[in-house]
């Protein structure tokens, strides 16, 4: 059942009515009042099951199995140089170890080798795994048998999550790290210089930067093999419309502000929101980078990969992948897939779908929503759904 209803939303507050099958807000704006508008919609979730899976679509050549399994929100995950792959759970705030033991494809070991509340972002780096939570930052040996050491605290005053805890983490070409931090809100002004932005820290002596600023919320980012180009997606702002604000494509530069929460999209600006005293809008235009690219609006990039595996045909190496978790605040629902950002000369040209079909029944329904995806030692890429607690194998085998 369909329902609308209207609303008016002054600019001062924040809505947070987040519930129904579809729902439509829309008023005419008196004067000094903002038009909110946008329509809510969430597909339902239905089980994983063969045959949900078996009309998964791939390019020609490549295939889709179940990696593993009976999980229970699996979010990010990290390869590391054994094979050994570890997956995080936001919800009970664990890493745990999948293994592939006899090489057919297929997780058969699992162990809960860390726990930490709200644990999130992952990524390895000289045999070290790095975790980040909403304010923390942790580090752990990797042992022989593939365990952690102790968790050793790094950082501990990330700012506050709000609407956007989710941390991620990398270590880039300057043996740096890189942190993403989201905005605690849909758009506002922020009381924490530290919010919205991607920070620069060192490792050895937790001294940190603000690498870039103006993001909403960039969990999916990485470096292009080739050029060392820092590229990542940020997420649009909602009640903006089905086809507004369009998710971006940035390039990551240092110093460089990305425009929330005062322009949005390709330079348009966010009205309800006072700008400094010192700025105007078209000034705040001016010294905003807009996006390289943008894709459809409310999809919601989460994991990106480069791809650098023998397994897949030559003309993908240096592509990126990146999932697209789907939309809530959009009648026809989008996302729900992984798509392959092609590349040519280091530069990002288009999207194209890689992996659909998780919006079934006429996009009613839907049994995967994705977040983290990574790229294993056999060449293949691992994308994890944490709604059904399956992570998927996408392996080319023409």
């Amino acid at each position: 059942m369909k329902t609308l209803f209207k609303v008016t939303v002054l600019s001062a507050l924040t809505l947070a009515v987040f519930v129904g099958c579809d729902e439509k807000k829309e008023e005419e704006t008196p004067e000094g009042v903002t038009k909110i508008q946008g329509n809510v919609f969430r597909p339902a979730l239905v089980p994983a099951t063969e045959e949900n899976v078996s009309q998964l679509r791939v390019p020609a050549g490549f295939k889709v199995s179940k990696f593993a399994e009976g999980l229970v929100n699996p979010r990010m995950m990290a390869v590391s140089e054994a094979g050994d792959v570890y997956v995080t759970n936001r919800a009970a705030g664990t890493v745990t170890l999948l293994r592939d033991a006899d090489g057919d494809g297929k997780s058969d070991e699992s162990q809960v080798v860390a726990s930490k509340e709200q644990m999130h972002g992952i990524t390895i780096h000289n045999n070290t795994v790095y975790l980040v939570t909403v304010k923390e930052v942790f580090a752990a040996d990797i042992q022989t048998d593939g365990s952690l050491g102790a968790l050793q605290l790094l950082i501990g005053d990330l700012p506050d999550g709000g609407q956007h805890p989710n941390r991620t983490i990398a270590f880039g070409p300057d043996d740096r790290m890189y942190l993403t931090v989201g905005s605690t809100c849909n758009a506002c002004k922020e009381s924490s210089q530290e919010s919205a932005t991607i920070l620069r820290v060192n490792a050895e002596s937790s001294a940190r930067t603000v690498f870039a600023e103006g993001l909403r919320n960039t969990i999916g980012f990485g470096w292009h093999p080739q050029t060392g180009e820092l590229w990542g997606m940020d997420h649009g702002i909602d009640w903006l419309g089905d086809e507004e604000q369009p998710e971006e494509l940035n390039q990551l530069v240092e110093g460089k502000n990305y425009g929330w929460p005062y322009i949005h999209g390709e330079g348009k600006f966010y009205t309800p929101i006072e700008l400094p005293k010192d700025s105007t809008f078209e000034r705040f235009r001016q010294r905003s980078a807009n996006p390289t690219l943008v894709y459809q609006a409310h999809s919601a990039p989460l994991g990106m990969v480069f791809y650098t595996g023998s397994q897949f045909p030559v003309e993908y190496q240096n592509h990126a992948f990146i999932t697209m978790r789907g939309s809530w605040n959009r009648r026809e629902p989008s996302g729900y897939k992984v798509v392959r950002l092609h590349f040519e000369n280091g530069k990002p040209t288009r999207f194209e779908d890689f992996l659909t079909g998780f919006l079934v029944k006429n996009n009613q329904e839907q049994f995967a929503r994705l977040a983290g995806i990574a790229l294993h030692r056999d060449g293949s890429l691992l994308v994890a759904d944490d709604t059904n607690g399956v992570i998927y194998r996408v392996f080319y085998q023409p």
